[in-house]
Parts: C-alpha cells; structure tokens; sequence
C-alpha cells in the first residue's frame, strides 16, 4: 500500500524526501512553531534521549530539512516512522507510521489542498469516496483541518473516519527556515504553501480490514501471509 501511495504523489509531481528518525527539538518543535510550553513537548508523551535529542513525533520535521536544503517552487512527500508515547490499545501504538506532504509554490491555496487530498484518497479507495475536512488547530498551519473519509465500498462505509491533518504552511515556519538558511527564500509575501500528515496505519486498517494495530508488529505469520 505504501508504493502503491507514493505512485499516486508521483503522479501529482511529488519528489521523495527524507530525514532522520532521531532528531533534535528545533526541528520537531521550535521550526514547527510549537510553544515551549506546547503538551506535545512534554516528557509524557515524546520520546526524549539522555543527550537532548528525541524520537520525531511526527515526520514534520522533514518538511523543515527539505525547505533548508532546497528554495521553492517545492514539492515532496516523506513517508516515515513517527514515536509517541501513547497508550497501545487497537487503534494507539508508540509507533506509527505517515506520509508527510509539503508543497511551496506561488498562490497555492486551501482549494490545491483539498484537491490533492480528495485525488489521493479516491484513487486508494475508490471513486465512490467521501472526503469531508473539519476545522482544527496545529502550530504550525493556518487555517488547521482534519481530514476525514468514509467508503460505501467499504465495510462500515457509512461512518466518518480521521485519516490525516493538513492546512497551510504557517508564516512562522518560514520565518524560522529563512533564519536556518541565513537568507528569504521562503517569503511568505511571494510563497505560500499546504502541508499534510497522512496516518498510513489508519489507511491500512481501513483498506484491509484490519481491526487492531497491534497486529502490524506481532510477526503473526497467519496475518502476514495475506499480504505476502
């Protein structure tokens, strides 16, 4: 499912980034616009390490290194693992997996987001594909949605499921690129940009059918060879 993701990204002209796994808080928090004082920050539920650095909460933080290594026009997507100390139950696991998405480019609006994340989600489950985006917050996008979909195709079809969080590249993000590159190539007066987080475990789950998480990491050869 997810080379059959990327071809669809590839198709809309999306280029493959990636970073590292352990990172530092600047570029999980700080570049994201995450306020000290921000509860995802807090030792409770990220995965801090004895010299300062962490396990990157979300795969964001490639967002910030390939706006770094490269001006706009910009157009990636970074398909990764993310760690969060949440409480493992059949929807919740301390490992998660996304495909992050970030397109820079000039009048890029609200309408290209939607559009691209309507595509995307119709050519994986079907034509017959609902996709509803609700208002939200996150630091760093503004406006914030939640996207969320539903399948006649599907079992349980008639209910709205969360499958991914989005809006547009916040000023402050590439306020805080231009001063890790030293120059303006991100000016938010001529660029403007969308971002989005897809939960490719939430996707999975919901395409085959597959009533609890946990069973990604159990080795069950029973459950693996359904997709071997």
């Amino acid at each position: 499912m997810l080379q059959q993701s990327i071809q669809i990204f590839r198709r809309m002209g999306f280029s493959l980034a990636d970073g590292p796994d352990i990172e530092d808080e600047w570029h999980c928090f700080d570049a994201l616009n995450t306020p000290p004082d921000h509860p995802a920050r807090n030792e409770q539920d990220t995965f801090y390490l004895p010299d300062g650095r962490l396990l990157r909460t979300h795969t964001s933080t490639v967002q910030i290194r390939a706006m770094e290594s490269a001006p706009p026009p910009l157009r990636v997507i970074a398909p990764g693992a993310a760690y969060r100390r949440d409480e493992i139950d059949a929807t919740h696991s301390a490992q998660f997996h996304q495909i992050e998405g970030l397109y820079v480019d000039e009048n890029v609006s609200v309408a290209d987001l939607k559009g691209a994340l309507e595509f995307f989600l119709r050519e994986l489950f079907g034509p017959e594909t609902d996709v509803q985006f609700r208002p939200h917050y996150f630091p760093f996008t503004e406006p914030s949605l939640e996207v969320y979909m539903r399948s006649k195709a599907l079992k349980g079809g008639e209910r709205w499921i969360e499958v991914a969080g989005c809006g547009m590249v916040h000023p402050a993000v590439f306020e805080a690129v231009n001063k890790a590159r030293s120059d303006k190539a991100y000016d938010a007066e001529k660029w403007s940009g969308y971002a989005f987080g897809l939960g490719m475990d939430r996707l999975a789950m919901i395409l085959f059918d597959i009533p609890d998480i946990r069973l990604f990491a159990q080795n069950d050869l029973r459950f693996l060879r359904q997709f071997a």
